[in-house]
C-alpha cells in the first residue's frame, strides 16, 4: 500500500527533475492566473521542479499583471528570476525562500483612487493589505526598481535599489536606494538606505533612513518599520531645514507667512490620511518654535491643526505677519521690504497680495503663544494668537498681547470668499501707563502717571493690506483720563518759551503737570483719517488739533495748538505742524503763525522799544477748558463742549481739509 503511494510520487519527481518541469509553463500560467485573478505569463526559459525537496522555480521574462484600474500594466516583471522555495511555506503561508536571484526586477505598487484596494492585494477582496516581503535566506538582486503611487495623497515615487547580495540570510552593509517623484505639484529627489537589511530578509524590524530634497528644503526621515512598505502608525524621526517654512508647506498647498532660514525636528506618525507631528522644536530666523501640528490630507482639501509656542520671537521674524519679507527687513529695513511688495517709494505699508486662491484650498486652526517679542521700542509679551481658516474666511479671534503694562486685544477677519477681499479690524488698547509706553522711545518715565486706552475699528476692501486700509472706513480713538505728564514733554509741545525757560533755570523740567482729560480721535473715510477731535485739557492749557493722515499715500498733515488758560509771557502759542510720511514724520514748530509773530516783534522793536517787541509773544490766556464727559466717552467733535456747555470750534471735525478756527492774538494775524 505504501509502495503504491511512494512509487507514483517518485515517478512524478523524477519526470520533473529530468525535464525541469519545462512542459508545465502553460499549466503554471493558467493556475497562477486563476489563483491570483491576475494574468501571469512567462516569456521563455521556464523551470518548475523539486530540487530535491525545495521547489525550484526559474523564468525568463516573468510578468504578473496589475488590475485594470492601475496606471501600469504589470505589478511585477523581471528579466530573469530563479528561486528555491520551501514547499510547506506555500501551504502555511510563511512564504520562505531559501534563495532568490533576480535581474531587472520591477514592482509597481499603487492604491486606487478611493484608497480602498491596492495592486499587491490579490483575489476578489477589495480591502488593501500591507505589503510584506517573504523570508529570504540568500539573495542576489540587480537593477531593481520600485514604483509607488497613491492618487489620494497625490504622491508618486520611482525608486532604484542598488545591487543586493546575501548569504545565509545576511546581507551585511546597508542597502542603498535613490529615486525621484512628485508630491502634489512639487517634484522631489531622495536618497536613502535600509540600515538593517539582515533583519529585513528575516522579516524583522527595518531601520530605514531617507533624505528628501524638495522645493529647496531638505527633509531627513529615520525610523524602524515593521515591514518594508509599512509606515502606518510608526513613529518616524523627521528633521527639516531650508530657507523658508512657507516653501516647505507649499508642497501640501498650505500657506503660512514667509520665514527666514529654519531648522525643525519632530516625531511623525502617519495614520490613514492624517500626519501628526509631535514633540516639534527648532528655530526660524532668530526665534525659537515648539509644539505640535497635524495635517489632515483629505482628497478635496487639506486641514492643518497646530498648537505652537515660542519663548522669544524676534520682531524681524514677526514682520511677515503683515506682509514684509523678513530677510529684506533684516538687511535693508522696513521701507525696502515694503517696496519689494510693490508699495510706492518711501511707503511703510506693504502691498503684498493676500494669497486668496491658496486660502481657499485648505482649512486651519492655530493656537500660538509667544513669551516675549524682542523689539527695540515696545516691550511686547504674553502673546496669545488664535487663528482659524475655513474655506477662505481667515479670522484672528482674538489676538492678545501685553504691551507697556497694558494689553492689546484684536479681532481681525479677512473674507477671501469674495473678491476683492473684505477686511475688518477691531483693535483695543486697555488702560496703559503712558510713562511705560513712552519709555520705550527713550522718554523718561518719572513724573508721568497718566494712562491711555483706545480702539481702532476699520472696514476695508482690497487684496492687499495697503488696499484694504486705503479704502477703509471707521474710527480711531485714544482716550487719556486724568493723570500727570512730565513737564518736559508738555512744555515742548506747547512751545511755552517763558515757562520752559523758567523750569530750565530752576531745574524743574521733570515736575509733572496735571492732565484733566484728553482725546486723540480720527474719523476714517475711504482711507483718510481726519481729526475728530484732538483735544487735551491740562491744568494750564487746552491743546487742540486739526488735520488728517492718509493710508493711501501715507502722508501726514496735522497741526496741534495749545491755548493757555492763564497769562503767559514769551509764549509762541502757534500751531505745531506734524507733516511728512509714516516712514519719515516731521515736527515743525516754525509755522507761518510763529514766523509772523517773529516779524511783528521785529516791527514793534523798530517803531517802539525792545520791550514793545515782546508784546507779539504775550498770551493773555482764555483757553476754553474742555468738558471731560464727551472727551472720556470718545465722542466726535460735534459732541465736544467747553466747561460752560458751549460747542467747541477749535478742534478738527472729522472732515479732511477743513480746519477749525482759532482766535487771532491782538488782531495781528
Amino acid at each position: 500500500m505504501i509502495i503504491a503511494i511512494i512509487v507514483p510520487i517518485l515517478a512524478v519527481w523524477l519526470v520533473l527533475y529530468v525535464t525541469k518541469g519545462r512542459f508545465l509553463k502553460g499549466t503554471f500560467e493558467r493556475v497562477a492566473t486563476s489563483l491570483l485573478q491576475r494574468k501571469v505569463s512567462v516569456d521563455s526559459g521556464f523551470e518548475l521542479y523539486f530540487n530535491p525537496i525545495e521547489i525550484r522555480f526559474a523564468a525568463d521574462g516573468l510578468h504578473v499583471a496589475n488590475p485594470t484600474w492601475a496606471s501600469k500594466p504589470d505589478l511585477f516583471s523581471a528579466t530573469h528570476v530563479d528561486a528555491d522555495i520551501a514547499p510547506l511555506s506555500l501551504i502555511f503561508g510563511r512564504r520562505h525562500m531559501r534563495s532568490l536571484n533576480m535581474t531587472n526586477g520591477a514592482i509597481d505598487a499603487e492604491w486606487d483612487a478611493a484608497h480602498v484596494t491596492n495592486t499587491w492585494t490579490f483575489g476578489s477582496n477589495t480591502n488593501g493589505k500591507p505589503f510584506e516581503l517573504p523570508i529570504i535566506d540568500r539573495a542576489s538582486l540587480s537593477a531593481s526598481t520600485v514604483r509607488f503611487k497613491d492618487p489620494r495623497l497625490r504622491f508618486l515615487a520611482d525608486l532604484t535599489l542598488h545591487s543586493i547580495a546575501s548569504r545565509n540570510a545576511r546581507i551585511g552593509g546597508a542597502v542603498r536606494l535613490d529615486g525621484h517623484g512628485r508630491l502634489r505639484d512639487t517634484p522631489f529627489t531622495l536618497t536613502g538606505a535600509l540600515q538593517s537589511p539582515d533583519a529585513t530578509v528575516a522579516r524583522g524590524r527595518n531601520q530605514l533612513t531617507l533624505e528628501v530634497r524638495a522645493a529647496e528644503n531638505i527633509i531627513d526621515i529615520a525610523g524602524n518599520l515593521p515591514s518594508l512598505a509599512d509606515v502606518e502608525n510608526v513613529p518616524l524621526a523627521v528633521r527639516a531645514r531650508g530657507k523658508d517654512v512657507d516653501d516647505l508647506l507649499r508642497i501640501i498647498d498650505v500657506v503660512v507667512p514667509e520665514t527666514r532660514a529654519y531648522v525643525l525636528k519632530a516625531t511623525l506618525i502617519k495614520s490613514g490620511t492624517d500626519y501628526s507631528f509631535s514633540n516639534m522644536s527648532g528655530r526660524f530666523g532668530d526665534s525659537d518654535i515648539a509644539g505640535k501640528f497635524t495635517v489632515h490630507d483629505r482628497q478635496t482639501r487639506v486641514r492643518l491643526d497646530a498648537v505652537l509656542f515660542s519663548r522669544s520671537l524676534d520682531i524681524i521674524d514677526a514682520a511677515p505677519f503683515i506682509g514684509y519679507s523678513p530677510d529684506i527687513v533684516a538687511e535693508k529695513g522696513a521701507i525696502a521690504a515694503a517696496a519689494e511688495t510693490g508699495a510706492a517709494p518711501a511707503n511703510l505699508i506693504p502691498n503684498a497680495p493676500i494669497p486668496v486662491e491658496r486660502m481657499q484650498s485648505f482649512d486651519a486652526t492655530l493656537h500660538y503663544r509667544i513669551g516675549a517679542i524682542r523689539s527695540r521700542h515696545l516691550p511686547i509679551s504674553n502673546v496669545d494668537l488664535n487663528l482659524s481658516l475655513d474655506h477662505g474666511m481667515l479670522k484672528l479671534d482674538p489676538l492678545r498681547f501685553a504691551m507697556s503694562k497694558g494689553e492689546v486685544i484684536a479681532t481681525m477677519a479677512f473674507n477671501a470668499r469674495v473678491h476683492p477681499v473684505r477686511a475688518t479690524y477691531d483693535i483695543r488698547l486697555t488702560p496703559t501707563p503712558m510713562g511705560s509706553l513712552l519709555s520705550g522711545f527713550g522718554v523718561a518715565e518719572s513724573g508721568t502717571t497718566g494712562t491711555i486706552h483706545g480702539r481702532m475699528e476699520l472696514q476695508g476692501v482690497g487684496d492687499t493690506l495697503h488696499d484694504s486700509l486705503s479704502s477703509a472706513n471707521g474710527r480711531i480713538a485714544f482716550i487719556i483720563p486724568a493723570g500727570t505728564l512730565s513737564q518736559r514733554n508738555v512744555q515742548l509741545s506747547e512751545l511755552d518759551i517763558g515757562v520752559f525757560a523758567q523750569r530750565l533755570f530752576q531745574h524743574k523740567l521733570k515736575e509733572p503737570v496735571a492732565i484733566n482729560c484728553g482725546l486723540v480721535a480720527f474719523t476714517v473715510r475711504n482711507g483718510t483719517a481726519a481729526a475728530d477731535p484732538i483735544l487735551i485739557d491740562t491744568e494750564k492749557n487746552v491743546i487742540a488739533g486739526n488735520g488728517s493722515f492718509n493710508f493711501r499715500n501715507e502722508a501726514i498733515d496735522l497741526s496741534v495748538k495749545a491755548d493757555g488758560k492763564k497769562f503767559s509771557l514769551f509764549s509762541g502759542q502757534s500751531p505745531i505742524r506734524l507733516g511728512g510720511r509714516f516712514s519719515s514724520p516731521s515736527i515743525n514748530p516754525l509755522s507761518p503763525a510763529l514766523i509772523g509773530r517773529a516779524g511783528a516783534a521785529v516791527a514793534l522793536g523798530v517803531v517802539g522799544t525792545p520791550v514793545a517787541s515782546m508784546l507779539a509773544f504775550v498770551d493773555l490766556g482764555g483757553g476754553k477748558a474742555a468738558a471731560c464727559g464727551p472727551v472720556l466717552a470718545g465722542a466726535t467733535a460735534n459732541a465736544q463742549r467747553t466747561t460752560k456747555g458751549k460747542p467747541r470750534n477749535d478742534v478738527g471735525t472729522g472732515t479732511p481739509g477743513v480746519r477749525a478756527t482759532h482766535k487771532k492774538l491782538f488782531g495781528l494775524f
